[in-house]
């Protein structure tokens, strides 16, 4: 009876893990079943969604590029409108985002400032420029004819006329910078303040109230530039030099014995040479003319039309400027601002670097050519660029100062000349003041011979005859 049951037992177990199984298995069965109706009943509307997705995504491509390309007035982008508001949002986003050379220099914002300091823009030095074609290009102006005298503002073809000449502002005659040099040899200073462009140069003031802006530097090429630079302008006959000369740091000398204090706080150094120039009151920063701002600049005959005669006298002595920067290599004016259009496009429309305006006469001052000669030289490989660019842009000179050019390209004494003026003019300084090396000689006689071929090739190319 027992041996019964247990097999009863048994029997009833088996049967009820086979429902179980059966159990689990339709569970499974009917899972799988409602996953695959699931996935049935989903994919059409995933390829619904990426299909509408791809449509909407090609209109609005279609309505966003397609449509203004063939709605939109052609030239639209490229109005003076919108090039105006360009500009001035360029302008805007740049002129806080300058980089300096110098970190110890303030930023100026003020053009009421003293006279001798403008607003610039630091030099950059450590980036290589990007490769822009300044070359001018000259349009074919049929039927442009430049006479003998075309109306008193052009002779020759090339050369500015009787009634430019004739209202160009006196400058600095060779008489104010004799009698300069010898003020400032004996005439004790009894002031001293800061002021004069930026490091150790200060603002003088000498016992009768004359005022002078003294450059101090502890190598000597700055000094040589400065000076070399005032004989050479001297030799070209361009009056826009003020006038300097030198001085010898001597603390118990009459001259400084009075500032002594103010000289020691200033750093100076005895036995050193400095540059004195004639302070010029009342300056206003000056501006790039017009023709020479954008890419295809350029200053031909052609282009003085309309002008009127101040605007041309204004010209005339930016044809000196031009002339004169090149040969000295000066990279502290206008070359600055070429250089910085890489990272301001406005940037030709600021005021030039070192450049200066009289009011009243309208004389443009040239100053702070301490880069030139020497510093400028040992950079040529990297901003000759830039220098070649403003001379091609030049075809329009004064008559003296291509007669000038003429005569240092004819003898080839540039060298002697400049020699023989810091002998006559500052004897003493022999030993504390080398005079300019052979190297810049014979690099300032080769850039007198590109200036000569220039003016030749304006000659040529705008004679008197007709033009076609």
């Amino acid at each position: 009876m027992c041996e019964q049951q247990l097999v009863t037992d048994d029997v009833n177990n088996k049967r009820r893990r086979n429902k179980a199984h059966h159990l689990v298995m339709l569970t499974s069965w009917n899972n799988n079943q409602f996953s695959t109706s699931q996935v049935g009943r989903t994919s059409p509307y995933r390829t619904l969604c990426l299909l509408t997705a791809g449509l909407a995504f090609i209109l609005g491509l279609v309505v966003g590029v397609m449509i203004p390309l063939y709605v939109l007035p052609r030239g639209a982008a490229s109005s003076p409108a919108l090039r105006r508001y360009l500009t001035r949002l360029n302008a805007n986003t740049s002129s806080d985002n300058r980089v300096f050379l110098d970190q110890a220099t303030p930023r100026r914002t003020n053009y009421t400032k003293a006279a001798t300091e403008f607003p610039s823009v630091s030099f950059v030095m450590n980036s290589a420029p990007p490769v822009v074609d300044f070359r001018p290009k000259v349009p074919q102006e049929p039927g442009f004819e430049v006479g003998e005298d075309a109306g008193g503002l052009l002779q020759g073809g090339v050369y500015w006329g009787h009634q430019v000449e004739d209202s160009m502002p006196t400058g600095f005659a060779e008489s104010e910078a004799e009698s300069w040099r010898r003020f400032a040899r004996k005439t004790p200073v009894v002031k001293v303040e800061e002021g004069c462009g930026r490091m150790q140069n200060r603002l003088l003031t000498f016992q009768d109230g004359t005022r002078s802006c003294c450059r101090y530097r502890q190598n000597t090429d700055q000094i040589q530039g400065e000076l070399f630079s005032f004989y050479l302008g001297r030799l070209l006959g361009l009056r826009n030099l003020a006038p300097s000369s030198l001085a010898l740091v001597r603390l118990r000398d009459p001259l400084w014995s009075r500032v002594r204090p103010q000289l020691s706080l200033a750093q100076w150094s005895e036995e050193r040479a400095v540059v004195l120039t004639r302070f010029v009151p009342s300056l206003e920063p000056a501006h790039i003319p017009s023709s020479l701002r954008t890419s295809t600049r350029r200053l031909h005959p052609p282009d003085i039309r309309g002008e009127s005669t101040p605007d041309m006298v204004e010209l005339a002595q930016w044809s000196d400027l031009i002339v004169f920067d090149y040969l000295t290599a000066n990279l502290d004016r206008v070359v600055n601002n070429l250089y910085n259009l890489q990272w301001n496009p406005a940037m030709m429309d600021a005021p030039a670097h070192n450049l200066a305006r009289e009011p009243h006469s309208g004389l443009l001052v040239f100053f702070d050519n301490e880069s030139g000669l020497l510093h400028g030289y040992r950079l040529l490989s990297k901003y000759e660029h830039y220098h070649g660019a403003l001379l091609e842009a030049l075809c329009v000179f004064r008559r003296s100062t291509s007669d000038a050019i003429k005569r240092l390209h004819r003898d080839k004494n540039v060298g002697q000349l400049l020699q023989a003026r810091f002998d006559s003019s500052d004897p003493e300084f022999r030993d504390f003041l080398p005079s300019l090396p052979d190297k810049s000689i014979k690099i300032l006689n080769e850039r007198i011979d590109r200036v000569y071929d220039q003016i030749t090739h304006c000659e040529r190319q705008y004679s008197v005859q007709k033009l076609t």
